[in-house]
C-alpha cells in the first residue's frame, strides 16, 4: 500500500513547514516479521537494502538490521514493555527524516499494522504531507502457532480464529468482547504472557472450558524458542514453572491437541523405518 500527497506543505502539530521547495522523501514501513531475517519477504529485503535511514524497534533481529546499506542511519526507538511515552517522539521523527529528502524505512517486528500502531504513523504521515508506503510481514499470530506445529484452523478441530492483544487483559481500557472471544474455535493472544492468568480467567468465566487446550509460544523461530502447553485452567502455571518471557504467542483451543499428534506421528514413522532396516 502507498500514498503520496502533493500538498507537501501540510503542516500539523509542532513541526515546521517543510523547509525547502523539493518533494520530501518517503516513509516506508516494513513488517520484519518473527524476526528470522529468512522469513522477511522479497520486498522488505530489497527496500531495507536501499533505505537512507532505519528506524527500527526493540525486536528487530540484528540479522535483520545486518542487511541495510552500512551507510544507512539506523535508529532504534524501541520502547520498553508498557511504555508508550516515544511514540510522537517516532512521529516526530519520521516526519524530519523524511523532509529532508530521504526514504526512511520503519522497520516493525511482525505486520506494521497488527497491534504495532503503524496505523497511527501513517496517519502522522498523512497529516503531514509525507508520501509512505505499507508493506506487509510474517505476523507471530500465525508464524509462532506454525513453528509449534499448531495449524490455527484445521477442518476436524477449528474454521475460525481471532486475534487478541493480551494487553487489554489487565483491566487498562478492556475492550475485548470475552464472551464473542470465547466461542471463536481459535483464539490467539499476542503480547500476553504477563496476563495469561487472567486472560484465562476472562476466557472460562465467558464460558470456555477450563478443560480447553492452550499452548505459550516463546521466540518462534528464534535461538530461544519455547513452547509450554497445558489447558486454560493450567496454562499459567506452565508458564510460569517454564519462565516463559516476551515475545510470547498464546495459542487457545482444540487446534493445540495436532502439536502431541504430530510429535506421535513423527515418532511412529521414525520406529516402522528402524523396523524396516
Amino acid at each position: 500500500m502507498a500514498f503520496a500527497d502533493p500538498s507537501s506543505g501540510t503542516n500539523t502539530g509542532s513541526l515546521p513547514a517543510n523547509p525547502c521547495n523539493h518533494r520530501p522523501g518517503k516513509v516506508i514501513l516494513v513488517g520484519a516479521g518473527p524476526g528470522d531475517p529468512d522469513l522477511l519477504t522479497v520486498r522488505a529485503v530489497r527496500l531495507i537494502s536501499d533505505a537512507d535511514v532505519v528506524v527500527y524497534d526493540r525486536l528487530i533481529h540484528p540479522g535483520v538490521l545486518a542487511l541495510a546499506n552500512p551507510s544507512a542511519e539506523k535508529i532504534y526507538m524501541g520502547k520498553p514493555q508498557g511504555h508508550h511515552a516515544r511514540q510522537e517522539e517516532i512521529h516526530v521523527l519520521l516526519v524530519e527524516k523524511a523532509r529532508q529528502g530521504k526514504t526512511v524505512v520503519r522497520l516493525k517486528g511482525g505486520d506494521p499494522f497488527l497491534f504495532g500502531r503503524g496505523g497511527e504513523e501513517v496517519e502522522y504521515l498523512a497529516e503531514h504531507g509525507i508520501p509512505f508506503e505499507v508493506v506487509p510481514g510474517v505476523s507471530s499470530c500465525l508464524s509462532a502457532p506454525l513453528s509449534a506445529g499448531i495449524a490455527v484452523t484445521h477442518r476436524e478441530s477449528s474454521s475460525s480464529v481471532v486475534i487478541v492483544t493480551g494487553h487489554s487483559a489487565d483491566g487498562h481500557e478492556d475492550r475485548v468482547d470475552w464472551e464473542a472471544v470465547a466461542r471463536i474455535g481459535t483464539s490467539v493472544f499476542l503480547m500476553g504472557v504477563h496476563n495469561v492468568e487472567t486472560i484465562a480467567h476472562k476466557l472460562i468465566a465467558a464460558g470456555r472450558s477450563p478443560a480447553t487446550p492452550a499452548a505459550m509460544i516463546q521466540m518462534a523461530y528464534c535461538d530461544g524458542e519455547r513452547v509450554v502447553t497445558g489447558t486454560l485452567e493450567s496454562i499459567a502455571a506452565e508458564v510460569r514453572r517454564a519462565n516463559i518471557e516476551p515475545p510470547a504467542t498464546l495459542v487457545v483451543g482444540e487446534v493445540v491437541r495436532l502439536r502431541e499428534r504430530l510429535k506421535q506421528l513423527v515418532v511412529l514413522h521414525a520406529m516402522q523405518k528402524e523396523v524396516e532396516v
